[in-house]
Formats: structure tokens, C-alpha cells, sequence
């Protein structure tokens, strides 16, 4: 708090008392500034200018909420009263809050000419770092700034690292075994923007761990705490694809027998993921774009907008560019999910981690069903390193569940494992089992439509949903 000073002037309440101070380059250092009166943001550019900071400004609550929608900033500084004749403080308390759901680490500085202890607690209680009275020193309105320029740096930069660090120490996060080369860019990229607000697309063939990466980003940032809920947008029958995202009301239609919450709501605070993004009908692609252009929603039914904040991490086995190209896919909402994109390897491409991988599934299946199956035997473990894996991580999980299953031993057999060469496709149809043919239709089927389940299953003769069982049934169609 500022020192007592003499009554002030409506003027001295804009206008602040000079002090020399020496100049200080905080270069690069991005300063949103809000205040309903132009004077004194003008006032504030002049002094803060010359130090090095890039300013921006606005003139109310929602201008601050949009530039923050818009762009990072290092450090904000905001007048807690916008309407004239108001001295309550209400607006730029409520404004505090608003910004601390978008950001809690970004440091916010409040000023106001009708200052009280009462209320510079209050802000303080609500997430603001520091309290500056108008008319505001010039000396220590730099020197609050560069304080907490400095501690908020410091605060992310230690979010950074601690998330690196619980990513190697995988505490509390899925199990992600990642010890192959071809894996490290992965890796390095999960670090980066795991703590960050930023949404993500994650591309891989079918059963390469694309959930296991949308768990580890949502565990990594600072929404852990609140919910992952997870949707397969592919296989939502396109009738009650509104009602599953966004919820519907009371007699919306004719089951709608009571209020049903969306998984967007569901979500709020948390992380979105959206599995199987490329199938869904171009006719409801608008409909999502919307609430991730605005955060703003209806449920089915009603015309109150609701607004919600969560971060959206996809995932997709097909190439988004041709689905564009051809006409299946929007590109305005291509560019809104693919803010960061992870290709993620397949199996066959990360030999070095099958291994690893094998013998954490063993392990997990071996205690699940009470086996005393502990390791695999030299041929095994030499078949598992040699097989092609077309199902990726997935089709190795089941291969190893089913081989503990059928171990008599206290070590897994190639025979266990049950893997066909590579040339099984060519096997005759009448030493295949009623499921392995359904099995192998289906992926066939899969491969040929690149991955698109809609033109899959037209071509299988089966609706979109049947047909997502069928690849659940499988595991041909797991992230």
C-alpha cells in the first residue's frame, strides 16, 4: 500500500506523481493495461513505453477477457472500477476472477483511486499479486511491475520443469513407455505443452496410444485436478450428437424426459477429448466450431447460452489435409483443433520400446488375473520383436493378455502369444475362425476407406455405431 498522502484532486487521481527513475529495458515483456478513462491509460503508456514493455489496453471487463483470448500476456494491470459513480470495486473483483479461471499464473496488478484495506484484501483473496493506489507513485508502480514480471517467470518456468519432471517420474499419470528414438520428439513435444492451455491434435495409426498421450497432456497441465471426459465424436449416431456434446432440456424431443448435461459442461475447467475427430458429419462440424470459436453453448431445446472453458485435445488416424481437400472435413475447424499436432510412431517404428511394453502388460495381466506368469521366454520375446504388429500398442496389450491367460508356466511361449506371420492374410478362409474373418473383414475395410469409419461401414453393410463395436470388439479401432 502507498504511503498516507495529502487529499487528493480528481485530477491527481488521474494523473500520478513524477519521479524519476532510471530506465530499465524490460523488452519483450507484454503488459495489457485496462481503465475506462483514456487519460490514464495514456498516462501509463507514457511511463511504462520508454521502460520496454509492449502495451496493450482496454477499456472494460470484456475487452481484457478477449485480449486474453487473443494473445499471452506477461503481467496485467487493471482498474477495479468501469462504470462512472460506481466505487464498490465489484467489476474489477468479479474481472479478477474471470482472468484467474482463464490463467492462474498470470500476475494481475489492481489499482483504483478508492482504495480500502477491506477491498485490497479482497483482491488479494481472489488471486491478485499486488495492490496500487491512484494516484500511483511512479517508483513503486515499476517496481511492482518488475517484481512480479520476475515471480510470475519464475512460477512458470518451475510449472514447466516440475511437469517434465513428473513426466519422467510418471506420478500420477498413464503408464507412457517412450525409450525408443524415434519416440524422443514426442516426448520433448508432451513436455512443452503439456502445462499450457493449447489444443492439441494427436495423429497415429489405430492402437499407437494417441489416448495415452490425451491422459498425459491433461494430467500434465493445470486443469489435472479437474475432469478428462473423453468421447468417441465418430461413433455418436448423428441424431444425438448435439444432445451428447452440449446436453439437451426437458422434452427437447420425445425421450428427452429429463435434463441431460453435455460433455462439454461435463468438462468445464477440465480437458475435452474428442477421439475419432475425422468422422464426424460435415453437417455438425459448425455446431463444434462454434463453442470453440466462442466457449459458448445451448443445450438442445433451450436459448440460454452457456458459456464453458475447456481445453481440446483430438485424435484422428486419418490425414485431416485430404479430408479438407476432399470435402469432408472444414478447414476453419481443422485450424481451431490443431494448435500443436503429435504424429505419434507406430509399433513397428519403435521396436525398442515392444520390450518395455510387453513386460508392463505382462506384469499388469499376470497380478489381474492371478498367474504366476513372469516373464517370456527367449522365442517369445524374439516373435514379439519380429511380428509387424498392425494394431500397434493395442493388438501387443491384447496379444500379452491373452497370453497370460493361456500360460500354464511361470514364463509366456511364442506358442502362448499366439501371433500369425505376416503372410496370414493369405491363409484359407476355412481355417479361420467365424471371428477372425469378421476381424479381418473389418480391417480390410478400415485400411481401404484410410481409416474413415462412415464409408467403412457403408461398405460393410452395418450402421456407423455397429460397426464402432465391432472395432471395440477388436481393438482395431482404439486410439
Amino acid at each position: 500500500m502507498s504511503p498516507v498522502q495529502s487529499p487528493t484532486t480528481e485530477k491527481d487521481r488521474i494523473h500520478p506523481r513524477s519521479t524519476v527513475m532510471p530506465a530499465t529495458s524490460h523488452s519483450g515483456s507484454r503488459l495489457l493495461i485496462a481503465d475506462d478513462q483514456r487519460d490514464v491509460l495514456e498516462a501509463l503508456r507514457l511511463l511504462l513505453k520508454p521502460e520496454g514493455f509492449a502495451i496493450e489496453t482496454a477499456t472494460s471487463p470484456a475487452g481484457v477477457l478477449d485480449a486474453l483470448g487473443l494473445r499471452e500476456f506477461d503481467a496485467v494491470l487493471i482498474d477495479l472500477n468501469y462504470t462512472r459513480d460506481t466505487t464498490s470495486g465489484q467489476e474489477g473483483l468479479d474481472l479478477l476472477s474471470r482472468i484467474q479461471a482463464v490463467d492462474s499464473t498470470l500476475p494481475v496488478i489492481v489499482m483504483t483511486a478508492w482504495s480500502s484495506v477491506d477491498l485490497a484484501v479482497e483482491a488479494m483473496r481472489r488471486g491478485a499479486r499486488d495492490f496500487v493506489q491512484k494516484p500511483w507513485e511512479n517508483a513503486r508502480l515499476l517496481s511492482v511491475l518488475r517484481t512480479q514480471l520476475e515471480l510470475g517467470g519464475a512460477l512458470r518456468r518451475s510449472q514447466r520443469l516440475e511437469a517434465e519432471n513428473r513426466l519422467l517420474r510418471a506420478e500420477g499419470l498413464p503408464k507412457f513407455i517412450a525409450n525408443a528414438e524415434s519416440m524422443q520428439p514426442v516426448l520433448r513435444l508432451i513436455s512443452s505443452i503439456g502445462p499450457s492451455d493449447a489444443n492439441v491434435l494427436v495423429t497415429g495409426e489405430h492402437g499407437s496410444g494417441k489416448e495415452v498421450v490425451a491422459r498425459t497432456l491433461h494430467a500434465l497441465s493445470n486443469r489435472a485436478s479437474r475432469p478428462l471426459v473423453a468421447v468417441n465424436t465418430g461413433g455418436l449416431p448423428e441424431g444425438i450428437f448435439e444432445s451428447e456434446l452440449f446436453g439437451h432440456v426437458k422434452g427437447a424431443f420425445t425421450d428427452a424426459k429429463t435434463d441431460r448435461i453435455g460433455r462439454f459442461e461435463l468438462a468445464h475447467g477440465g480437458t475435452l477429448f474428442l477421439d475419432e475427430i475425422a468422422n464426424i458429419p460435415i453437417s455438425q462440424q459448425a455446431k463444434l466450431l462454434r463453442v470453440l470459436e466462442s466457449g459458448e453453448m445451448e443445450r438442445v431445446g433451450s436459448s440460454q447460452t452457456r458459456r464453458v472453458d475447456v481445453r481440446i485435445i483430438s485424435a484422428t488416424n486419418a490425414d485431416l489435409d485430404q479430408e479438407v481437400t476432399a470435402g469432408r472435413f472444414r478447414q476453419d475447424l481443422l485450424f481451431r483443433l490443431n494448435t500443436v499436432e503429435i504424429q505419434l510412431p507406430a509399433l513397428r517404428d519403435r521396436r525398442q520400446d515392444i520390450p518395455p511394453l510387453a513386460t508392463y502388460f505382462l506384469s499388469r495381466y499376470s497380478e489381474r488375473y492371478r498367474k504366476p506368469v513372469k516373464t517370456f521366454d527367449p522365442p517369445a520375446m524374439q516373435a514379439m520383436l519380429e511380428y509387424p504388429w498392425p494394431g500397434n500398442v493395442r493388438e501387443l496389450d491384447h496379444a500379452v493378455e491373452r497370453a497370460v491367460l493361456l500360460s500354464t508356466g511361470d514364463a509366456v511361449r511364442s506358442s502362448d502369444l499366439s501371433l500369425k506371420a505376416p503372410q496370414a492374410g493369405t491363409q484359407r478362409l476355412e481355417e479361420l475362425s467365424l471371428e477372425e474373418v469378421e476381424s479381418l473383414l473389418i480391417r480390410k475395410a478400415v485400411d481401404r476407406y484410410g481409416g474413415n469409419i462412415s464409408q467403412a461401414a457403408e461398405a460393410l453393410g452395418l450402421s456407423r455405431s455397429a460397426l464402432y463395436r465391432r472395432l471395440q470388439k477388436y481393438g482395431i479401432g482404439s486410439s
